[in-house]
């Protein structure tokens, strides 16, 4: 499993703890049945997790016209992916974690998911 691959999954597992009211746990179980779960996701999930709160305000102060609450639930975990990446993970240039959730975005989310993910993680680091 690839990169591009670990964050699907860990996005997957954000999305659906978000979406339902489940474990890390349970959602990883659902997102790789018998597989063993990726470092990289497991890194992902756990760190968003672990700095959800920190994650969320920087987020949340980069909005414009917007709440995090707004957020549909597919930008939201992205945006986690990425801040936390961008915040924590420093062997990974900011350029890619902003290119790779703005390409998930576009795979996953709506029509302009991509456009608003680029346009916050931008703010943010241009911050």
């Amino acid at each position: 499993m690839n990169r591009r691959e670990a964050r699907i999954k860990a996005f997957q597992i954000l999305f659906q703890m978000d979406s339902h009211d489940i474990t890390p746990e349970e959602a990883i179980g659902f997102s790789f049945e018998e597989e063993n779960v990726h470092e990289f996701t497991a890194e992902l999930v756990y760190g968003v997790l672990e700095n959800k709160t920190e994650i969320d305000e920087e987020i949340s102060k980069h909005l414009v016209n917007w709440s995090l609450q707004r957020i549909a639930s597919v930008e939201r975990a992205l945006l986690r992916i990425a801040v936390f990446e961008i915040r924590h993970i420093d062997v990974i240039p900011v350029k890619v974690s902003i290119n790779e959730a703005v390409e998930i975005a576009k795979e996953y989310g709506e029509e302009n998911s991509g456009k608003f993910i680029n346009g916050v993680l931008s703010k943010i680091v241009s911050d």
